[in-house]
């Protein structure tokens, strides 16, 4: 199995004895440094395939079910307890142009280790290890730190993305009031209410999951770890508010986009009735002189079209002026 291994999926392995790097780890010695005293392992891993894994479960003991959940993509947020061990599953957001594009990112937390599993777009943990690293007295708290760490990277990397959704919907909006209702402008609304719900989808359930790690689980996440996912959850709080009141503003733009529509709509059907008024009064007398009668003394006389002409003519104007002040052409 071990021939089997891809290295490039291994970004880093590292143990920590007291806060201090003591050096990288092959995945095939992570079971004999665990068994020194006041020493962890941080393993970050990328698109992990089954062999990998199945020796990642090997050496840190890990729960088949969890491992299965981490050979595949597409899983929800969530935090489960395996035995003396986490499972955990975050999204991750970035902003692509105009487009919002998820990853994942998997978990194993034990007492003495720290698993990271990322897929899909993912930005990588090397910053992240490095300012720990600069930290010892912190990092010597344990894994539960290294996990704090890389939830508030993710959690702070949903900023920069409703920022630009917010400036989307800015110019979405301006398109609304400058009275230019199109379908275009509907599609884009659309599809902004869509990114929002997904990132609410994503960041929504960080919250539930910093409640348990608070509250729960005390052998892995010592006590005074757990003040930081507080923090963690504090700031979700206020991006899930943020992204409520764009929710809200998204969905009184969209209304303001239809009632412009049906405003403008109505206008066309004004107008259309309003010619169609004026054109039914030569309609009326050219299709009375069109039956044929045969005693129609008015034909005999030799004023009598240009009195009928005139006539319809001014009642035409007479009647596209009144539909001028009323504000129907």
């Amino acid at each position: 199995m071990i021939g089997h291994i891809d290295n490039s999926m291994i970004m880093k392995c590292v143990a920590y004895q007291n806060g201090v790097s003591i050096g990288d780890v092959t995945i095939e010695d992570i079971s004999e440094v665990l068994k020194l005293e006041h020493t962890f392992v941080w393993l970050g891993l990328r698109e992990a395939n089954s062999e990998l894994l199945a020796k990642i479960q090997e050496e840190f003991s890990l729960h088949e079910l969890a491992i299965e959940d981490a050979c595949m993509a597409h899983q929800r947020p969530k935090i489960e307890e395996y035995g003396e061990s986490l499972f955990m599953v975050l999204h991750t957001a970035h902003l692509a142009g105009d487009r919002v594009e998820f990853g994942e990112t998997h978990f194993f937390l034990g007492a003495r280790f720290l698993v990271t599993v990322r897929h899909g777009y993912s930005s990588s943990h090397s910053k992240i290890r490095a300012r720990c690293e600069a930290m010892p007295k912190q990092l010597a708290k344990g894994p539960g730190f290294a996990l704090y760490s890389i939830m508030d990277f993710i959690v702070d990397n949903y900023v920069p993305v409703i920022d630009g959704l917010r400036t989307r919907f800015d110019v979405l909006e301006s398109a609304v009031f400058q009275h230019r209702p199109s379908l275009q402008t509907m599609e884009g609304l659309y599809e902004l209410k869509r990114d929002l719900l997904l990132l609410e989808d994503a960041i929504t359930p960080v919250i539930d999951i910093c409640n348990e790690l608070m509250r729960f689980h005390k052998e892995i996440i010592p006590k005074d770890v757990r003040v930081y996912f507080r923090d963690i959850a504090d700031h979700v709080k206020r991006i899930d508010r943020t992204i409520y009141g764009m929710r809200e503003m998204l969905f009184a733009a969209m209304q303001v986009h239809l009632t412009f529509e049906t405003v403008r709509q109505n206008e066309v059907v004004k107008r259309l009735a309003g010619w169609g008024a004026i054109l039914a009064i030569p309609t009326m007398v050219f299709s009375w002189y069109g039956m044929n009668f045969k005693h129609m003394p008015e034909l005999e006389w030799q004023y009598s079209y240009p009195l009928v002409v005139g006539g319809v003519a001014l009642a035409s104007l007479l009647l596209y002026w009144r539909l001028k002040r009323a504000a129907w052409l």
